[in-house]
């Protein structure tokens, strides 16, 4: 992203039940902002939401926003449903380490965060 302001996790708690939620949902906002394999429409999407243009709040009550995600999803679920055997066990071995990877990260992210509740940091 460019040197625009960037939302704080605070602001998407409109959407999120509670800041960890909202931390995990700004994280994702900044991959697909990040990833131009998603396509111009999400990337564009999520860019507006980490730039304060749109409220997350009006992503997911636009017809159009979720149309997008809609039919990325479609088009995910369409590769995947061409993959040879050993391509699918490939991409669930590559999915299962980056699941322990995300797991650790969260974990460290938490540990952080408690620590500097706690006034350590």
């Amino acid at each position: 992203m460019s040197a625009e302001r960037e939302i704080a996790d605070d602001e998407l708690m409109e959407v999120g039940y509670d800041a960890e939620q909202a931390h995990r949902l700004h994280k994702a906002l900044r991959t697909i902002a990040d990833n131009p394999s998603v396509g111009d429409g999400l990337q564009r999407m999520a860019k507006d939401v980490l730039g304060g243009r749109v409220a997350m709040s009006e992503v997911v009550r636009s017809d159009g926003y979720l149309g997008l995600i809609g039919d990325r999803l479609s088009e995910m679920r369409k590769a995947a449903e061409e993959l040879t055997p050993e391509q699918q066990a490939q991409s669930e071995q590559r999915a299962e380490k980056l699941r322990q990877e995300h797991e650790q990260e969260e974990r460290e992210e938490r540990e952080r965060r408690e620590a500097a509740e706690r006034g350590g940091w």
